[in-house]
C-alpha cells in the first residue's frame, strides 16, 4: 500500500491531469462525452456511468452524477457532482464538490477525498484514507505566496528587461557610469521631477477631451516606463559597485541582485522600489540632456577640399 505521502502526491497529479484534459476538451462545445484514451471516460457535463461487468481506465466528470457499478482500473474523479459508486474503484476517489456514496459490496482501493462527509454503507471496503477537503484559505499564507510570486515574475522581467536594453543600447552603460561618477545630486533631482510629473501630466490630459489618448496611452505605458527607469537605477547602483572597465552585464546583475534581495524585506522593500526608480528616472532624463548638449557643442568636421583638375597633356 502506497505511503500517505505517496497518496497525496497522487491525487494531486490526478487533479491537474483532469484540469488539463478540461481545457484540452473544452473548446469542442458540442462534445459532452469524450475519451482521452481507449480504456479511459471523460464527460464534461451529464452522466458518467460504468455498467456491471465493464471496466475503464481512468473516470473523469466535470458536471454531472457519476453512477460507478463496474470497475474503474485507475482513480475516479468528479469535480461538480454527486457519484455512487457499487463497484470497484482500483485507486482513490476524489470529489472535490458533491455528495459521495459507497454502497454495500463495493471496493475503493486508494484514499477517499470530498468535500462533504462521504456516506459508506456497511460492508463497503475504503483501503485508504477518508479525508475532507476544505476550500478555507488561510489569508497570511495567500499574502506570502502571493508575495513571492509577484517577487519572482518582478525579478525575472527585471533581468530580461535589463539584458535586453544593455544588448540593444550598449552606450547605456558608459552614460549611467558617468553620470553616477559626476551628478548623482542631479540625477535624484530630475528623477524625482519625472517620478511625480508624469502622472500629474497623464491626469491633466485625461481632463481635457482633446488630451484623452495621449493620458490613456501614458497611463497604460506606466508599468513599463517605471520598470525601465527601476532597470536603469539597478544597473546605476550595480555601477557604484563594481567600476568600469568591468562588463557592464556583471554591474547590471550585482546591482539588481541588490535590490531584489532588499525587495524581500517588508517596507524596505517598497521603499528600495521608490529611490531606485526615482533615481532612474534621473539617470535618464540626465543621459538625454548630456546627449543633446554633446550634440550641440560638437563642432562640425572641416570640410573636405576638393581635388584640382588634372592637367591635360599637349600634344
Amino acid at each position: 500500500m502506497a505511503t500517505a505521502r505517496h497518496r497525496s502526491v497522487r491525487i494531486a497529479t490526478v487533479v491537474a491531469m483532469t484540469l488539463a484534459a478540461g481545457l484540452a476538451l473544452a473548446a469542442p462545445a458540442a462534445a459532452q462525452t469524450t475519451d482521452v484514451n481507449d480504456d479511459d471516460q471523460v464527460v464534461l457535463n451529464g452522466r458518467l456511468i460504468v455498467p456491471s461487468g465493464e471496466t475503464v481506465g481512468s473516470a473523469v466528470l466535470f458536471n454531472g452524477t457519476a453512477t460507478i457499478d463496474g470497475t474503474v482500473e485507475e482513480s475516479l474523479v468528479v469535480l461538480n457532482g454527486d457519484a455512487v459508486v457499487s463497484g470497484t474503484v482500483r485507486q482513490d476517489v476524489v470529489a472535490l464538490n458533491g455528495d459521495v456514496r459507497i454502497t454495500s459490496g463495493a471496493e475503493v482501493g486508494g484514499d477517499l477525498v470530498t468535500r462533504s462527509e462521504p456516506v459508506v454503507d456497511e460492508g463497503a471496503t475504503v483501503r485508504g484514507e477518508r479525508r475532507q477537503v476544505s476550500w478555507e484559505l488561510d489569508a497570511t499564507d495567500v499574502g506570502v505566496a502571493s508575495r513571492i510570486v509577484w517577487w519572482i515574475g518582478y525579478s525575472v522581467s527585471a533581468l530580461v528587461l535589463g539584458l535586453v536594453m544593455l544588448l540593444l543600447a550598449p552606450g547605456l552603460d558608459a552614460a549611467v557610469a558617468g553620470i553616477v561618477r559626476t551628478r548623482i545630486g542631479a540625477a535624484f533631482g530630475f528623477g524625482a521631477l519625472m517620478f511625480f510629473a508624469l502622472p500629474i501630466v497623464a491626469v491633466l490630459a485625461i481632463a481635457t477631451v482633446v488630451g484623452l489618448p495621449l493620458g490613456l496611452f501614458m497611463l497604460l505605458a506606466f508599468a513599463l516606463l517605471y520598470t525601465i527607469a527601476y532597470v536603469i537605477g539597478a544597473h546605476a547602483i550595480g555601477r557604484l559597485v563594481v567600476k568600469p572597465p568591468a562588463s557592464r552585464y556583471v554591474a547590471f546583475l550585482a546591482g539588481l541582485a541588490i535590490v531584489r534581495l532588499l525587495a524581500l524585506i517588508p517596507v524596505v522593500g517598497g521603499l528600495t522600489w521608490f529611490v531606485v526608480t526615482l533615481f532612474g528616472f534621473g539617470i535618464a532624463f540626465a543621459a538625454m540632456r548630456a546627449g543633446r548638449a554633446d550634440a550641440r557643442t560638437a563642432s562640425p568636421a572641416p570640410p573636405v577640399p576638393p581635388a584640382p583638375p588634372l592637367a591635360e597633356g599637349r600634344a
